[in-house]
Formats: C-alpha cells, structure tokens, sequence
C-alpha cells in the first residue's frame, strides 16, 4: 500500500512533487465565515486558523486540473492504490473491512464482483404506501442513505445515483413519494442491464411519466416534453435531431397513462378546517399503461424514416444512431474516469458499448479496465459529489448511523436527493466546490465527529487507508500539529484530499 513516511505524527511527511512540479495557479478564495469557522474549531479542538487554512485550500481544486499541476504525486503504479481509486469512485468509499476484502482479491477480482453481483434490495420503506404517497421526502431520502451506508453492494447504489442524475426527475413535480420510491426501485434493479430494456422502463416510469409530462400527452394534443429530453438528455444530445422530429416523436409516445390504484382512502388534509381528499392507494409497485384510445393512429415521419411508430419503435430509431453511444459513454468517463476525457477515449467506449448492444457490464468494464482509468493524469482527477463525500466519511468513521445528517446536510451543498435542479440534473466535478458549499463540508466533517461518542478509528488508518498516505505539504504539516485524534480526522476529512476521488 502506498505510504508516506512516518515514525509517528511528529514525523508525518507527503509525498508530493518538488516545487517547480506545481504549477497550477493560485484561486482566490473568500474563505469560510469567521463563525463557521469558530465552531468548526470549537468542537474538533483545532484552531481557528487551521479550518481558515483547509477551507481556502478546498476551493483551489475547483479549477481544471493536471497530473503535473498538483501538490501531490500519483501513486497508481501501485495496485493496492488503484484498488483503492476504484472503491472511491463505485462505492462511496469504504470500510476498513471493504477494502482489506478488495486489496486481497485485486484489482481485476475486484472489478468482476462489483459487475457481476446482483444489486441487494433496500429494506421495504414501510411509508411508501401511504395513500397518495403523501409522507415527508426526508423519509425517503434517509431511507436511501441508510441503504448506501449499509449495502453489500455499494456498486449498485452508486450506478443508481448516476442514473437518479441522468433521467433525472424530482420529487417537487411528481408530488407522490410513493412514485419517487418505485422509481429508485427501478432505477437500482435496471443499472447493470442494457440500455433498450432501461429507457421502456424509464419511459413508462410512474414519477417520469408526470415529471415530463407524457402521462397528459394524447395522440389529437401531443406533450413534446418528454420527447424532447429523452432525445436531447437522455439519449442523443442536441444537435442530433430536428424540431419536427420532437414533433413527430411526441405523436408515436402519445397515450401512455400512470397506473390504476387498487383503492381510494379519504384522508385528512386539513385537520384545522377539516378537508379531506380522496387519494389513491396501490399494493404494489405498477408501471405506466397504455391507453389505444389516446395514442396517435396515423404515420409520422421520424429520424429520417416514415411509418406507423410506437414507443418501442422510437427507442429503436433513436438506439440506430451513433450519438446515443457517444453520449452515455461520455458522461460514464465524465463521472468515473476523468473531467475533459478525450474525443478518441470516448469514442472507443462507444464502439465498444454499441457493438455490445448496450451492455452496460460491457461498457463499464471497458471504463474499469482502459488505461485512462489508471493513469497517473486520472489519480484524484474527479471531485466527490456531496452524496459521495458524506457517505465516505461516515463509512470511513465506521459511523453507519448518519443518514439523517447526510440527508439533512445535501441542499447546503447542492445535492439534496430526489430533488436536482431541474431536468439536467446535477452539475458534476469542480462544480461542486465554491465558497459556500466549503463551508457546508467543512460543517460537516464537524457534525458527524460530534456524533461519534467512543473511541474513533485510528488516525493513521485516516491517512493510509483514506488517502492513499499521500498529502500534500499542507495537510502533512497539519497531520502533524494536530493535538489528539479527533483534529486528526477532522483534518483528514475536510482535507482536499479527502473532497477527491
């Protein structure tokens, strides 16, 4: 495992390149608020300046960055450290037992049992019936969390958080919970498959058919919203199709309905004023259904062919086309290997994805295994998104019972679950870091130290396990003035290291 040298804190030192090495330009940086900073003091025992220190220094990795324009040296001519590189980015981190797993099985061992193991189901949310899905989001939200913190397959909630980005809809306009709650279901039992069998499901997807409102679209008034961002977000991007196609598609989509509850029940929804409604009740997850009365009967001319169509047939047409590879193999690299991948990497994901008809196994294995992945220009290329910074602390402080901090502590720093900022869903790497949400991680790294009452981890594990053992001259000088194991870890979680992946 890579190491940097030490005898002890006293001599903790990093493994970084000499100074003419960094290269990247300094960001200027407002800081965090002097309170915040207090109190992140006060209650690590670390001094005031030490977190003024860590949060300017957490805003620097928001710009474009370089293999050479680092403080630190990639160690990932190592396996134990690319092992580790890959439980970072498909797992939200680990525990120490995790990754003692991994490093025995190695790298390839590793990649094939985070592909190939079937996705555990969460626990059933026992509130998810509630007639009319009527229950607060924050149930829903800790319910998730608990499962990523818990799971024995990390893997599957971290491609279903990519998929919760990508077709991406919130909890606002769907206004059930208990659609939101089948379509994370969903979304985790179709991660791994292929991507024809994935977009019928997210096509007839309950909380998608009101979020982009096909469930209103008839064939005499077509809703083209739905049929717009399946082609320009979902599948193909812009500049791939015309207006008339979005037209023309929103007709062949035409006629899809959400399910029939089983019942009704009049619950109360003011009990001041004593109003009540009347709400639907299902017993079971349903998907969408389609109408004939409501479909569009005549023939529409569609990506360059024309003919009767139905949505079956508009998934097809839109999976002939080169673009629906090259966007969904893009957006993998984005989120798994490395910011700006180059035209030529992407390109090859694609081939590979479409040659295996969609095969998400086959494309992620790709990813996993290519160069790209493993090279030094990709070590800590990637910045941890809120969810993933979160839950990597609390299983790095083997602290499993944080969920409703987790969730209570998204929105200060963009992402709250189930409710991204509209249909592009969330933004993705140096996007996450600016003044604010700083200060909101740093919070963070307090809050969940707060809440571990017996002893903590050891400190070193925080380095060499969490870190890779490799910091930068700065966090190393302060490793190493820390006064006892709680500033320890506070420094190793709201390090700039630890905001990377």
């Amino acid at each position: 495992m890579p190491k940097s040298v030490e005898r002890g804190f006293n001599e903790l030192v990093s493994l970084a390149p000499t100074e003419e090495q960094v290269t990247s330009p300094r960001v200027r940086s407002r800081g965090i608020t002097r309170r915040q900073a207090l109190a992140a003091a006060a209650a690590t025992g670390v001094g005031v300046g030490v977190v003024r220190l860590l949060g300017g220094s957490m805003q620097q990795i928001a710009g474009p960055r370089t293999a050479t324009a680092t403080n630190w040296v990639s160690p990932l001519s190592s396996e134990s450290a690319r092992v580790m590189q890959l439980l970072r980015r498909t797992s939200f981190g680990y525990t120490p037992t995790q990754l003692e797993s991994s490093l025995s099985d190695g790298f390839n061992k590793t990649v094939d049992r985070l592909i190939e193991t079937k996705p555990a189901e969460p626990p059933a949310l026992a509130s998810a019936y509630t007639p009319g899905g009527r229950f607060p989001v924050a149930q829903l939200q800790q319910w998730w969390i608990d499962h990523m913190l818990t799971t024995p397959t990390p893997f599957a909630e971290r491609m279903t958080l990519f998929w919760h980005g990508h077709f991406t809809s919130d909890y606002r306009k769907v206004a059930d919970e208990t659609y939101t709650y089948w379509q994370n279901l969903t979304w985790r039992r179709m991660a791994m498959t292929d991507l024809r069998s994935m977009l019928i499901q997210v096509t007839t997807d309950p909380a998608m058919l009101r979020y982009l409102d096909l469930a209103t679209s008839t064939g005499q008034s077509p809703n083209e919203n739905y049929s717009r961002e399946l082609m320009e977000l979902f599948t193909m991007g812009a500049g791939n199709y015309t207006e008339d196609d979005v037209r023309e598609s929103a007709k062949a989509l035409a006629g899809w309905q959400e399910p029939q509850p089983d019942s009704y029940a009049t619950v109360v929804v003011d009990k001041a004023n004593n109003v009540t409604r009347r709400l639907p009740v299902y017993s079971a997850q349903k998907t969408g259904a389609l109408n004939s009365r409501r479909a569009y009967k005549g023939s529409v001319t569609y990506l360059g062919k024309t003919g009767p169509l139905d949505m079956q047939g508009v998934l097809d047409r839109i999976l002939a086309h080169s673009a629906t590879a090259q966007l969904i193999a893009n957006k993998i690299a984005i989120h798994f290997v490395t910011a700006r991948p180059s035209a030529s990497y992407v390109k090859s994901l694609a081939d590979t994805f479409r040659r295996s008809k969609y095969d998400m196994k086959i494309l992620m294995r790709a990813v996993f295994t290519s160069p790209e992945f493993s090279a030094d220009a990709s070590y800590r290329s990637l910045v941890k998104s809120p969810v993933e910074f979160m839950v990597h602390g609390a299983r790095a402080l083997e602290v499993p019972s944080l969920s409703k901090l987790i969730a209570g502590s998204g929105s200060g720093m963009g992402q709250s679950l189930f409710d991204p900022p509209d249909v592009n869903g969330w933004p993705n790497n140096e996007s996450w870091i600016s003044s604010n949400t700083v200060v909101e991680r740093v919070n963070f790294a307090t809050g969940a130290l707060a809440q571990v009452k017996g002893s903590l981890p050891s400190p070193l594990d925080a380095v060499h396990h969490q870190l890779d053992g490799v910091l930068s001259p700065q966090t190393a000088s302060l490793f190493n003035q820390a006064a006892d194991d709680r500033a320890r870890w506070f420094i190793a979680l709201a390090s700039p290291e630890f905001q990377l992946k």
